[in-house]
């Protein structure tokens, strides 16, 4: 019986690379709705092809979106706008799937939303967890969503955990001869990169990633290993394992995903070529397998290196690893600078290095406390995102 899916950010990367596996198996499964922020030409060859039933765009798109539509004669496709819309359709009752791939805290909540309509959640949004984890989860067993990890790390995890661990009580511990999770990270493109050559790096030099291919803001992430800090964060949540239990390994050729070890000497790892349609495909059909274009790994023609990161040259995984240790509110305020601090690099507003700057200034600003609601939550994440504004206007003048 052929299932619906709904794909939160369908022109991103990740939403891109979710169509190919649909496309392979069209019989298993047909998007029902889409949505997107800004690449609305896209948009509408998607739906030329696809033909969902419900589109979701910002309010500001809407007249642009039903211009190109209208000139291609598109029809009997529903429009729903902001964020009203993206809770509508990611909480649809005909959604069987939903995949959350919206960049940042803007996801939080329709994937939120998700999660309490007790749909499959394939999880690719990392900052709707790092935000509100503790939320984010409990929900999930208070409404019985199947919550499954698409970033490839945790998907590999997943993959090399125990059967069900998900669903025991593990009380922040390993269980079951767990006794460590390690997460894979490929350093980006300026591991080797002194502290001088970092400070001279540019946005474009940041988007290129040696092995993913990824939008911009995750591609910087990757590069200041922030990316890798808000992992570790997810994983935490995730898995529910204290941030201690969570290794930070970096490892460029990007062929192992992540590993796990066991108290008996064991180590299992996930291998496999750098393709997000491997984990998207993993977690779409669980506990299943379906077929991907992605060929096999060749074994043969790769050599693995792993190495400590260094925290004093990328100090946003040390902060990200402080956050988690400070619990409660730190997370989403990490979060929200961050966001603020890439997009102002983007924008060649401050340096490569003022990025984790402006996130350290930001949490020592900021008051910490107990993430007891959504409402302190987002009012967090606003007050963080005003006061690393404030920093990016010092920085740049």
């Amino acid at each position: 019986m052929s299932q619906t899916v709904c794909i939160l950010g369908v022109t991103g990367s990740i939403g891109q690379s979710t169509l190919k596996i649909l496309d392979q198996h069209p019989h298993d499964y047909s998007v029902f709705a889409v949505t997107a922020y800004s690449r609305i030409e896209e948009l509408s060859e998607i739906c030329k092809q696809y033909k969902p039933k419900i589109v979701v765009v910002p309010s500001h798109k809407v007249d642009e979106l039903n211009t190109i539509l209208k000139s291609k004669n598109i029809t009997g496709i529903e429009i729903l706008q902001g964020e009203d819309g993206l809770i509508a359709v990611a909480s649809h009752a005909e959604i069987d799937i939903v995949m959350a791939a919206i960049v940042g805290g803007a996801g939080l909540l329709p994937t939120l939303a998700a999660v309490k309509a007790g749909k499959r959640v394939l999880l690719a949004n990392k900052e709707a967890l790092v935000m509100s984890g503790e939320i984010m989860m409990q929900a999930a067993k208070d409404y019985k969503a199947l919550l499954l990890p698409v970033d490839s790390e945790h998907n590999a995890i997943f993959q090399c955990l125990p059967q069900n661990y998900l669903q025991i009580e593990t009380n922040k511990e390993p269980q079951l001869g767990v006794s460590q999770l390690l997460l894979t990270a490929s350093g980006g493109p300026f591991l080797n990169h002194s502290l001088e050559d970092l400070r001279h790096v540019t946005p474009a030099q940041a988007c290129k990633h040696p092995n993913w291919s990824m939008g911009q803001k995750i591609s910087v992430d990757s590069a200041t290993l922030m990316n890798k800090g808000l992992e570790l964060i997810e994983a935490c949540h995730l898995f529910s394992i204290q941030e201690h239990f969570v290794t930070v390994v970096v490892h460029p050729q990007s062929i192992i995903h992540s590993m796990v070890q066991y108290v008996d000497g064991s180590t299992l790892a996930q291998m496999g070529n750098p393709d997000m349609c491997t984990p998207i495909a993993h977690a779409l059909a669980w506990p299943k397998r379906i077929g991907t274009h992605v060929p096999a790994l060749d074994i043969f023609s790769h050599q693995l290196n792993f190495q400590v990161p260094d925290v004093e040259r990328f100090p946003a995984l040390k902060l990200a690893r402080q956050a988690m240790q400070s619990g409660g509110l730190a997370p989403a305020i990490l979060n929200a600078a961050n966001e603020v601090a890439v997009e102002a690099f983007l924008k060649e507003k401050i340096g490569f290095l003022d990025i984790p700057a402006v996130v350290d200034h930001t949490l020592n600003q900021v008051e910490n406390g107990p993430a007891e609601s959504l409402e302190v939550i987002l009012k967090s994440d606003q007050i963080a995102r005003l006061i690393a504004s404030q920093r990016v206007v010092q920085l740049s003048t």
